[in-house]
């Protein structure tokens, strides 16, 4: 007996290796096999890589489809996320100033997922958001090379905050990954 379910059917637009997001060639993060020099340079090139995967997951998207909260009860959505990383992006900045920190972005703790509704002005404003977020951050980072420098009123070390933006990333793209399947079925790396 067949079932008709509304879970989308899974694909890929990959080819060459069907289980993959895209095909290698068609991948737009570094995977040509030549790893940056240094600490740094390793670190800066796992942030990139994630921002992009990020954007990978959610491309081709509507903003109903952006918006959708795909896990019931959660009001986790990849525009919720977006939004969410700027937020982050944003309070990440203020761990390492002395001054009063910036406000949020978008106003109560859970607001980011709360006003991700399915509106194009929402998502223009969402990646706008991360865009400006993520080079303010990296801007003030990049005036800090010591990665063992400490910085803040809790003296984070640059180090600290590298790999912890990393991690938010890379966490926040596995959700990404599952939104994205709910979405449409679209899977792979």
């Amino acid at each position: 007996m067949v079932r008709m379910t509304d879970e989308p059917a899974r694909w890929s637009r990959a080819t060459t290796y069907p289980d993959m997001w895209v095909d290698p060639d068609d991948d737009p993060r570094n995977n040509d096999g030549v790893s940056p020099d240094g600490e740094l340079g390793t670190l800066l090139d796992f942030l990139t890589n994630y921002r992009i995967t990020l954007r990978m997951k959610c491309e081709g998207l509507d903003a109903e489809q952006l918006a959708r909260r795909s896990v019931p009860p959660s009001t986790m959505s990849l525009l919720g996320l977006v939004r969410h990383l700027a937020e982050v992006e944003r309070d990440w900045r203020n761990w390492i100033t002395e001054g009063e920190p910036l406000p949020k972005l978008y106003g109560d703790p859970d607001g980011d997922f709360l006003g991700a509704v399915a509106e194009q002005s929402v998502v223009d404003a969402a990646y706008a958001d991360l865009e400006r977020e993520q080079a303010a951050t990296d801007a003030a980072l990049a005036r800090h090379p010591d990665l063992g420098e400490r910085l803040g009123k809790e003296g984070f070390a640059v180090r600290e905050l590298l790999v912890h933006r990393i991690e938010e990333y890379a966490r926040h793209c596995g959700h990404a990954d599952l939104l994205r399947e709910c979405v449409d079925g679209r899977v792979g790396q």
